[in-house]
């Protein structure tokens, strides 16, 4: 047999071509990062002006990309607002309107396994995918992250937890006879219980920049959501002692507990930057809802400008948090954003980044905010945004009463809440940000228009799955198995 030497010499040349070719397209898709901070206040950072905490790291997010100063959160509690996110859609569409309850044996208390997650749509691309810190989306064993499209976890299932690690003594769920107790649990790295011996926040810190150090070779999505500064108000005094013009002092600890987080995000900016993968990571940083009505928050205006708590009536101060993003290779510095966006427009994003062509399994509600970034195109990516608070379940003479919804739409520059009783609150944000003044009578052809919005919106939604958080008794109650191993 007679070879043609000049032409397997170009064949091999051309198959070694078209490998480069397709592993350059590969490596050219962007890591992702999600930094995910839990009950952080607006005003809680140096960015937004708050006089007595300094966040330099998280501030350059904000600084090196884009600033969303009406950057929203699907709702104003802890939960939902994380199943908004990582599915890219209304939580209350598949019924996860309630702050979930720690249920290890109850696989319908969390994210159901028909949503499809924001880790599940990265693995259509092959990229390593990995959570660090707070789950809260179930604790069934089908329900966790390793189940959920994660390749790699380490943190907690529960909705807050100690950060000292002296006070995790309680070896798994097993142990836990209370709600609460969960807080106490060892941390899981994936199925596996292990020791720390650091502070909490810290701990998931440098685990990220050991992610980032393991996968700087492949593209990678990290989900990043802190428990901090959610309670128990918890700090070392390495990081309380950077506050001494702090008199409260529980404010102090709360100061030090989002100090250590941006130490947090500073580590992983220079972890990026030493494996050369900087400029094309894209980090968002944003919190799951404001701060909560504490002493340690309330009196220190950690809202400010708005009104509002977490999880109360629907005011800005509850579902506007900081929301930021930065990608180098895209991206210029300094932009800022004024149309509301919500986090839920982060799943959005993504996919039309690495996989547009992909077909999901289920609607998204989110948009690609990228062009409108990028001044590649105008006008507003939603004409409205919704919220719903759902009443809970009280016992009268007997009988289980559901509680009535509240409900809340962003529409332009027009915000309206409307409570329990059915009376309406309009506000204009742009004269009126700390919705103060009640506008609703003035203007009645506004006030019908977005009812009827609200009207339309909620007939696709669908009640809660499970019991929530309020109504732990009752859960008890039903499910008297619920700690019993």
């Amino acid at each position: 047999m007679v070879y043609n030497t000049n032409l397997m010499k170009n064949i091999i040349f051309l198959i070694c071509l078209f490998l480069f070719s397709c592993n350059q397209k590969e490596n050219d898709l962007p890591n992702v990062i999600i930094i995910f901070a839990d009950d952080l206040g607006y005003n809680d950072i140096s960015f937004h002006g708050t006089s007595d905490i300094n966040t330099p790291n998280i501030d350059n997010i904000g600084k090196n990309g884009v600033f969303f100063t009406s950057g929203y959160l699907t709702t104003p509690f802890c939960s939902p607002s994380r199943a908004g996110l990582i599915t890219g859609r209304y939580p209350d569409y598949f019924g996860y309107g309630r702050n979930i309850l720690f249920a290890p044996k109850d696989p319908n208390m969390g994210l159901p396994i028909t949503e499809f997650t924001m880790a599940d749509l990265f693995k259509t691309k092959d990229y390593k995918t990995g959570i660090i810190g707070k789950w809260h989306l179930g604790a069934h064993e089908s329900l966790r992250p390793n189940s959920r499209g994660f390749d790699e976890f380490f943190g907690h299932l529960t909705g807050g937890h100690r950060y000292l690690p002296e006070e995790l003594t309680l070896k798994d769920e097993t142990e836990v006879k209370a709600h609460n107790q969960a807080y106490r649990t060892k941390i899981l790295r994936n199925t596996n219980r292990v020791e720390i011996d650091d502070y909490l926040t810290d701990e998931f810190s440098d685990e990220a920049v050991k992610f980032i150090e393991n996968n700087s070779n492949k593209p990678f999505f990290l989900y990043l959501p802190y428990n901090a500064p959610h309670g128990p108000i918890q700090a070392p005094e390495k990081y309380v002692n950077r506050f001494p013009n702090i008199d409260n002092p529980l404010r102090k600890i709360y100061a030090g507990m989002i100090s250590s987080m941006d130490d947090g995000v500073g580590k992983i900016v220079q972890k990026l930057k030493e494996e050369n993968v900087y400029d094309n990571t894209i980090i968002f940083f944003l919190s799951d809802n404001g701060a909560p009505k504490k002493r340690w928050t309330d009196k220190d205006g950690a809202n400010s400008p708005f009104s509002g708590f977490k999880g109360s009536d629907l005011g800005e101060g509850g579902v506007r948090t900081p929301f930021f993003m930065q990608w180098p290779n895209k991206i210029k510095a300094n932009i800022k954003y004024d149309n509301p966006v919500s986090s839920f427009d982060i799943f959005a994003t993504m996919k039309s980044i690495i996989n547009p062509d992909y077909e999901l399994p289920n609607q998204i509600h989110g948009k690609n905010i990228l062009p409108y970034v990028l001044g590649e195109k105008s006008g507003m990516p939603h004409e409205s945004l919704f919220w719903k608070i759902n009443g809970d379940f009280k016992i009268e003479n007997n009988d289980t009463i559901r509680g009535k919804p509240r409900f809340a739409i962003r529409s332009n520059n027009y915000k309206m809440i409307v409570d329990q009783d059915g009376n309406n609150f309009l506000y204009d944000l742009n004269k009126d940000i700390s919705e103060k003044n009640n506008i609703a009578v003035d203007f009645p052809e506004i006030t019908n228009e977005l009812i009827q919005k609200i009207d339309e919106w909620n007939k696709k939604t669908i009640n809660p799955v499970f019991l929530g958080l309020a109504n732990n008794q009752l859960y008890n109650k039903l499910n008297p198995d619920r700690f019993k191993y």
